[in-house]
């Protein structure tokens, strides 16, 4: 149908030329009987290029929803599908059937409660392409504005037909005035299709304006709206994928350092008994500390460290550590000991029970104070 409208548009055109180029050649154009002139061509060729703008943003406006509507369906189904993967984990890991330590079920438990966090997640941004994307484009798609506009372009369209047709139907009765020689029945026949004529042409005129209008401004309003949308669905999706990261980061964090417990050795390979007995404080910040150790961390800053090994303070400037737990390192001394705190106690440790970390999560260092 749109092959067919621009071709009928293209010969209405010609049709229009050729009856000036006849009107010019018997002298009718007196009679201001023509139907094309500049401005009205003009009028007629921009809102050719608006209806075929606004069509064309129609179409895109409805494929992005098409497009929205298949991927809300597609997420939809990943969300059950991950949801379900997470209550299978979370059950093995509540089960805990394994006879061998917990580390798998630590693991199991881990996984489904991020996996939930997830599709949370893409629920939520699912939720969020339907109501400010696929929603505001389809009422836009479906509104009264556009349609309004495309049927005073339609209107338009066909008063302008009508005025060819009575511009023609005007060329034929000038030429038989001409030959009958000024008959007063074939001429008042001819300023009856003048007068009509030019009614035709002024409404013509008026019409094509208020289309031109029309059209011009859902144009502006489907820039617009769609542009929008677009930013709003970029805006959703990148806000879930960062989300989805965090989540991952600590999920990796946690395997990461449970892996790396159980990896390590199950003893220190220096025997704590056979150590020196730990400085006291009034040394350790003292003379004393200076000659005891070169490799203290006060040049190169704090730093946090997991405790790999169960240690029981013996004397009171010892601190009891549980494996698992993070401790944060203040000194480390020559002979093989360390100080730091941990959960709002602090003391002497041997440093080999620990092991720095460059990376810790948030939870953990909220409880090392």
């Amino acid at each position: 149908m749109d092959a067919i409208r621009k071709q009928a548009s293209r010969l209405r055109e010609q049709v229009a030329r050729q009856q000036q180029a006849v009107f010019k050649q018997f002298g009718g154009g007196g009679h201001g009987s023509g139907l094309s002139d500049d401005a009205e061509l003009h009028q007629h060729q921009k809102l050719e290029k608006l209806y075929i703008s606004t069509r064309a943003a129609k179409h895109y406006q409805r494929d992005i929803v098409r497009g929205v509507e298949g991927y809300i369906v597609t997420g939809s189904k990943q969300v059950e599908i991950g949801t379900k993967l997470s209550e299978d984990s979370r059950k093995y890991g509540s089960d805990n059937t394994c006879t061998n330590g917990n580390v798998l079920t630590k693991a199991a438990l881990s996984f489904g409660r991020a996996r939930a966090q997830m599709e949370k997640e893409r629920g939520n941004m699912l939720k969020a392409l339907g109501t400010q994307v696929a929603e505001p484009l389809r009422a836009m798609v479906m509104g009264a504005p556009l349609e309004d506009a495309r049927h005073l372009a339609q209107r338009y369209d066909r008063i302008r037909q009508e005025a060819e047709a009575q511009a023609t139907e005007v060329a034929r009765r000038q030429a038989k005035a001409r030959e009958s020689q000024g008959h007063p029945d074939i001429l008042t026949k001819l300023e009856s299709a003048e007068a009509k004529l030019q009614d035709l042409k002024s409404n013509m005129t008026t019409l094509g304006k208020e289309a031109a209008s029309a059209l011009s401004s859902v144009e502006d309003q489907q820039q617009k709206l769609t542009l929008e949308r677009l930013i709003s669905m970029v805006e959703s999706e990148r806000a879930y994928h960062q989300r989805v990261l965090q989540i991952l980061d600590q999920l990796e964090g946690e395997m990461v350092s449970e892996r790396q417990r159980i990896e390590a050795p199950t003893t220190p390979s220096a025997n704590a008994d056979n150590m020196p007995p730990p400085p006291s404080y009034d040394e350790a910040n003292g003379v004393f500390a200076s000659h005891m150790h070169d490799t203290s961390t006060d040049s190169m800053g704090y730093f946090l460290g997991e405790v790999l090994f169960p240690y029981h303070g013996v004397t009171d400037v010892e601190l009891s550590l549980t494996a698992g737990e993070y401790v944060v390192v203040r000194k480390v001394t020559g002979n093989g000991w360390a100080e730091g705190e941990c959960k709002g106690k602090a003391g002497w440790f041997p440093y080999e029970y620990i092991e720095k970390r460059e990376r810790v999560l948030a939870s953990k260092i909220s409880e090392v104070f």
